[in-house]
């Protein structure tokens, strides 16, 4: 797991939010118990009621954020409230009874506030209508409740405001989430290439080395006068399929990337992806060369210690300490560590380098964890099978 700052988790908007509501609501019901009696059998029965509306409307704006699944309904809730209290004001006036305006400040956040979640969360027709119904219950709350012509109403063009500003928020947090899935794909798309490509290398060189197997058992039979027809095709159709992968895959191959050339084994792997220069410690057990894996499991080993040291290089330049750990346990598993301890803060959660690498790793059946440790240390641990996954 990777850790968060506290403010960058739900917490902190959550308290945030609920202290600002707060403060509005309680404002909110002494400004209208302060602004006179109610005029009227149905205005007496009005003022039990009304006052209820703006906690019950800032409850449901907060708790959007623990049911976001239910963003729509609590959206239209809270509008439906607000312009509920609108109605009632303007049915009461126009009956010739008197309601004390209602203040709607908390109405009018609580509103902005799951407006932006609307936007953020909902498909492209939900917000739309989500929005014009937050649009018109902020707006017309002032307008209505206070008159038109009293001075009050100017509040409409502050609650307009907010309104268009949660809109322009939650609108950015959309076209940040549909950027960062375009990246995501992209990422694991791009690493599903590479796969590809070592697949070709890999599969070339099992096949090359076989074909020069049948070759020099077809030259022995032939000397020996025996029937090579078998030998025969086998050459041809290793060279088929060789031809034919280098055909398919050459077309995902840029004109820069050389040909992969994969290690001969799990020792080989390691000390190819480990620098020589002393800057990393390297742990290994003393039977590693003697322990056997599919080529797949041998390359991604390689891939992982490499992307990890290079992430390292790039985001922990300061690190005194870089060690490579590889181990075996009694599960026929491999188990590779990778710790440096120049992690300064925690880093942002599910990085792309992340994503690629546990890509690559869960396509041979292994897992990878990734995330920060104590003393200011990061940690990547991947588990890999040794047999079939």
């Amino acid at each position: 797991m990777i850790g968060q700052l506290p403010w960058t988790g739900r917490r902190g908007p959550l308290f945030a939010e609920s202290v600002a509501l707060g403060v509005l609501v309680v404002l909110d019901s002494v400004l209208f118990l302060r602004s006179g009696p109610a005029v009227g059998g149905l205005a007496g029965i009005a003022m039990v009621f009304v006052p209820g509306l703006a906690p019950v409307v800032a409850v449901l704006a907060v708790l959007r954020r623990r049911f976001p699944e239910q963003t729509a309904t609590v959206a239209t809730a809270v509008s439906a409230l607000s312009l509920l209290g609108t109605v009632i004001t303007a049915v009461i006036a126009a009956l010739g009874q008197r309601l004390p305006p209602q203040p709607s400040t908390a109405e009018a956040l609580a509103i902005a506030l799951v407006v932006g979640a609307a936007c953020h969360r909902l498909a492209p027709k939900p917000a739309f209508v989500q929005a014009a119904l937050g649009g018109l219950a902020t707006v017309a709350a002032p307008i209505l409740r206070y008159g038109i012509g009293s001075p009050e109403a100017l509040f409409a063009a502050a609650a307009a405001l907010a309104w268009g500003a949660a809109l322009a928020v939650g609108l950015i947090l959309r076209d940040a989430d549909a950027r960062a899935r375009a990246e995501v794909v992209e990422v694991r798309t791009a690493e599903r290439l590479r796969l590809a490509r070592e697949l070709h290398d890999l599969v070339a060189h099992q096949i090359t080395g076989i074909v020069v197997r049948v070759q020099a058992a077809h030259r022995v039979t032939e000397r020996q006068g025996g029937d090579t027809t078998a030998f025969a095709e086998i050459e041809t159709a290793g060279a088929e399929a060789l031809s034919s992968m280098r055909r398919l895959v050459g077309t995902l191959r840029t004109d820069e990337e050389n040909l992969f050339a994969p290690p001969s084994g799990l020792a080989s792997a390691v000390d190819r992806a480990v620098p020589d220069d002393g800057s990393v410690r390297l742990e290994v057990p003393d039977g590693l060369a003697d322990l056997t894996a599919a080529p797949e499991v041998v390359t991604t080993v390689h891939r992982l210690i490499t992307e990890s040291l290079t992430n390292v290089r790039r985001h922990a330049p300061r690190a005194t300490e870089v060690r490579v750990s590889v181990g075996h346990d009694q599960r026929n598993s491999l188990t590779v560590e990778v710790v440096n301890d120049g992690a300064a803060r925690p880093a942002r959660p599910g990085g792309y380098g992340l994503i690629g690498m546990s890509e690559r790793v869960s396509a041979v059946g292994g897992t990878v964890q990734a995330g920060p440790e104590a003393g200011h240390r990061w940690r990547v641990a991947a588990r890999l099978p040794l047999g079939p996954a």
